[in-house]
Parts: structure tokens; sequence; C-alpha cells
């Protein structure tokens, strides 16, 4: 019986045509409303969220990972200092703590959910954001998710560990903390994201 072969890549300017669609063109979180929607209409989306991601490896470093099983990518995390990330400050629930990094978006493949693969995708940002000195991560999420989109559906951060830190009744921000929520035994020991493989011969359904 084939076991899959899973495995983490960080995102960058060579893997980035990976990233599955819509989110490859969709820069609606790294340009904020206007910006976005004189790229949609110029075009530009795509090259827009390539100098992105270009300009927070340039000043940041990693922003993001891709899972891939069996070669195939089927799902992707992207996250960074809220200061790089203009539409964060458009949410009601604004700002992001100091102390935090921001988990922007996440998406795994339908065919693909259900056996832990998200879980694994956040887990693994969370402990590269550790590891960068963050004492937390924050997201924004959405409260009436009915279909995949730019934000994350609360209940979802809420199954991986995350907490609500300031209420809305659509948009809440909540909060991973790195020092004590998270658990590192949970899923698979995911080391650091620099293309670690992942054997990985069962993962709980989240």
């Amino acid at each position: 019986m084939h076991t899959p072969r899973r495995r983490l890549e960080p995102v960058t300017l060579d893997n980035l045509g990976d990233l599955l669609q819509p989110c490859r063109a969709c820069v609606s979180w790294e340009l904020g409303a206007v910006a976005a929607e004189r790229a949609a209409q110029a075009g530009d989306r795509a090259l827009e969220k390539e100098a992105w991601v270009s300009a927070v490896l340039l000043e940041w470093g990693t922003c993001g990972a891709l899972a891939y099983i069996d070669d195939v990518p089927a799902g992707y995390v992207l996250y960074a200092p809220p200061a790089l990330v203009p539409r964060a400050a458009t949410f009601p629930t604004s700002p992001v703590s100091a102390d935090a990094a921001l988990l922007v978006t996440a998406f795994v493949r339908p065919d693909r959910q259900g056996a832990g693969l998200g879980r694994s995708l956040v887990h693994a940002a969370a402990k590269d954001m550790m590891q960068r000195g963050f004492r937390a991560v924050e997201a924004f999420g959405d409260a009436r998710w009915e279909r995949p989109g730019c934000v994350v559906p609360a209940d979802y951060l809420t199954s991986v560990g995350f907490e609500t830190v300031r209420p809305h009744h659509r948009w809440p921000r909540l909060r991973l903390d790195l020092r004590s929520t998270l658990d590192w035994r949970v899923d698979v020991a995911v080391e650091r994201i620099l293309g670690t493989v992942i054997a990985e011969p069962a993962l709980r359904p989240v």
C-alpha cells in the first residue's frame, strides 16, 4: 500500500507558482483594498504578489510554507509581521499585538482535508515564528465563514489552539501563545521550515 510522501517547503520566488489559486493572484492582504483593486484592473495581481513576497523575503525572511503530497501542492500558510501586511490595519479588531506575528491565510485542498495537514502547516509556521523571537501568533478569523477565501475560519483557528483576544461578530482577532499554548508533540515533530521532509504514517483529523 502506498504511503503518501509529505513535505513542507518555505515559500520562495522559485516555488511561488505552486501557491494554489486564487491565492497566487490575490493581493488583498498584501496591498490593501484600493491598491489591490488597481492591480486587478491592470491585470498585475500575480506580479504584485511576487513583488510582495520578494520584498518580505529580503526584509524579514521566510513568509510562508507550502505542503506537498507526492510532490503535488496540497496546501499553504502565509505569515509575516503585521507592518508588512497592509490589510491587517483595516480590520475592526486591529491592531495585532506588538509581540505577535500575523498568520495571514492558510488553505488545504478539499481532497486533502481531514488528515491534519492544515494543523501541521499552522504549527510549523508557529514554530518558525517562535524561533525568530515572537511570543505569539495572531490571526483575524472569519466567524461567518462559508467558503474558501482570504480569511481563515475562526472556528478552525480555535481548533488548532488559538484563543479569541478581541471578539467581533464577524472578524474576531485570535492569538496562539507560543510560550505555553502550543504543544509541539501534536501531530508530528516539525523542525524549522527549511524544506524538512515529514514522515507521517498517520495524522489525526482536525
